[in-house]
């Protein structure tokens, strides 16, 4: 019981750690898992015993006999399952030609190089190298997101390295146990005609169990017959059914059979997907992190001493220094990325949780079936993912620099709100060139920005998913302009540090406009506008305009009728050169206006109110 307990509360502290230091969760887990296992057995431990025992003698430990092998087995299934909810048939035909190719032809280079070097090097059998080069196409968002989460970079560089992470998961998943079962079935002897029936069997049954289960359950749901309550918990309970469901019809093919009904449900677009990834997301947080303590404590000392040498440093330089850029240059060929872009894309390819998951389950299933060769899967995977998980997370941000794809500036600007003006406003920023990103938890406005061509994500700001987003990496400037005050400050006393470095600006409150003295340093526009007066202003006249000023007492008048008037609010100072600046109710700190400077403002044209103003007096 107390090594039960201590697998879960050492792995959700190893899960805190990696969030508090920016870091891949796999990293501090394996490391506990080897820490508690072959190092405590070691070095640690009087009676050479390990502090966490998964299989001891074969048949005692806490999961004796083939326990462990059959609970990995389920863990690993609920994990493809939500990586094949992630899968977008739509995304791989949108994300564009270098994606499309990184994840075809990047997983080809690896997958035979791969298979090459391990077999030349380590002397394997051509079926355990291929098997190993499989298990490392993958890389995986878990660890690529932490890594590049404070690394401000072009957003084609980052979309690149997040979309190749979600897409080739499953991908490389379903190569890799496409290759376990072909060596399951032809361990028994030399190749024949019934193993490759034996195969085909597999692809079969995991195929159609796949799609048929996912379509009874999209029908299912659909159909109301599930309650709201039991939606999540029956999901579960029916992966784990199909899994062994389809593994009793064709022994192996269950791991296929629940990444296929994971892709294929995650492409229905139901109401239902986002509740249902929340809630996997969840559970495999959790067997992630018990997984891999687990599977790390199990490795054995004679595990590791079977890497422990020359071959082993070489077969990583290869597959880092050599395999990788290999595959990111051919597939970036004729695209728009620059030399030192595809350097950077070269570098950062850390292997993730699918990897060495898979491996652990599929290393320790051909060892009890006497595959010769089959121990090396392991150790050899767990190198690859530990070493580039370790050299990714610590020279990412150098390496930036030293190439030139580290954005000194982040100009790019969060809008928090997407109502009618802020869309105006991010018009404006977009025709001129600006990265500019609105985010509201109201799906109405969002389309509504997406219809103007505009880049808007459903978000709720409380959640933890906007800050994993690397898409945001050049984002510098924060404006809060919801109707809602709580929210306001709140966004920017969160994200300020990570998307406002340049600036935060939130709206001024009803409360701070009666008092002008005590202005935030934060306020947006003036300290006369808030929301309601945004709102207003832009119900009468929904446009931006642009006045060039002459001069700082040209710029001095124009505020002072801006205050007078309240469909008139200035938004930014736009310099000679196209730069703009955000305009702070503070607004002190302007006082060099130069000719050719322009103000920016949103609602009533001056011109009107000038007349206006004739007229009145």
């Amino acid at each position: 019981m107390l090594e039960l307990a201590g697998i879960i509360i050492l792995g959700i502290i190893a899960q805190w750690f990696a969030w508090k230091f920016k870091i891949p969760a796999i990293l501090p887990l394996i490391l506990i898992g080897l820490l508690v296992g072959p190092i405590a057995a070691e070095y640690l431990s009087e009676d050479g015993t390990k502090w966490i025992e998964p299989i001891w003698n074969g048949k005692e430990g806490l999961f004796p006999g083939e326990s462990l092998f059959h609970f990995v087995s389920l863990a690993i299934s609920i994990i493809l399952f939500e990586g094949g909810l992630t899968l977008k048939m739509s995304e791989v035909k949108n994300v564009g030609p270098v994606i499309t190719k990184l994840i075809t032809l990047g997983s080809i280079v690896t997958f035979f190089c791969g298979a090459v070097a391990a077999h030349y090097i380590f002397y394997l059998s051509w079926p355990i190298s291929f098997l190993f080069a499989a298990l490392i196409i993958v890389t995986g968002p878990t660890v690529i997101t932490p890594i590049l989460r404070n690394i401000p970079l072009k957003q084609d560089v980052s979309a690149v390295l997040k979309w190749e992470g979600i897409l080739i998961d499953p991908i490389g998943a379903l190569v890799a146990v496409l290759v376990f079962e072909f060596i399951s079935v032809e361990a028994g002897g030399e190749f024949t005609l019934t193993a490759l029936i034996e195969f085909g069997k597999i692809v079969l049954f995991g195929i159609t169990f796949g799609f048929t289960f996912a379509h009874a359950l999209n029908f299912a749901i659909n159909k109301n017959w599930i309650p709201h309550y039991l939606l999540n918990v029956l999901s579960l309970a029916l992966v784990l059914g199909v899994f062994v469901l389809s593994d009793s019809f064709a022994h192996e093919s269950g791991l296929l059979a629940v990444v296929v009904m994971g892709l294929v449900m995650g492409n229905f677009n139901s109401d239902y997907l986002k509740e249902l990834l929340y809630f996997k997301e969840s559970l495999s947080v959790l067997l992630i992190s018990i997984l891999f303590i687990l599977l790390a404590a199990n490795i054995n000392m004679e595990d590791l001493l079977l890497i422990y040498n020359w071959n082993t440093a070489i077969l990583f330089a290869i597959v880092v220094f050599l395999i990788r850029p290999l595959g990111v240059f051919l597939s970036t060929r004729n695209s728009k990325l620059k030399l030192n872009e595809k350097l950077f894309i070269s570098w950062v390819g850390p292997r993730g949780i699918v990897a060495a998951g898979i491996a652990s389950l599929f290393g320790l299933k051909l060892a009890s079936d006497g595959v010769v060769g089959a121990n090396y899967i392991t150790p050899l995977v767990f190198m690859i993912v530990l070493g580039t998980v370790i050299l990714n997370a610590t020279t990412a941000r150098y390496f930036a620099k030293i190439v030139g794809v580290y954005l000194r500036n982040s100009e790019g600007i969060l809008i928090i709100g997407a109502s009618r003006f802020s869309r105006l406003i991010a018009e404006y920023l977009f025709k001129n060139k600006r990265h500019v990103v609105l985010i509201d938890n109201n799906e109405f406005n969002i389309n509504k920005a997406k219809r103007l061509g505009l880049e808007a994500l459903s978000a709720n700001i409380y959640s933890e998913t906007l800050t994993d987003n690397i898409e945001l990496n050049d984002i510098g400037y924060l404006m809060a302009l919801t109707g809602n005050p709580e929210i306001n400050s709140y966004a920017i006393n969160k994200f300020q540090n990570q998307f406002g470095e340049n600036g935060s600006f939130r709206l001024v409150t009803p409360e701070e406009m009666n008092d002008p003295e005590n202005n935030p340093r934060e306020g947006l526009f003036s300290h006369t506008d808030d929301f309601i007066k945004l709102v207003e202003a832009t119900r009468k006249y929904p446009e931006v305009h642009e006045i060039e000023l002459n001069d700082q007492s040209h710029y001095d008048s124009l505020i002072e009728i801006t205050k007078n008037d309240e469909d008139i609010i200035p938004i930014f100072l736009k310099t000679h050169d196209g730069d703009l600046k955000i305009m702070s109710s503070y607004s002190k700190e302007f006082k060099e206006i130069k000719e050719g400077y322009r103000l920016v403002y949103l609602g009533k044209p001056f011109d009107i109110a000038k007349k206006n103003g004739h007229e009145n007096g």
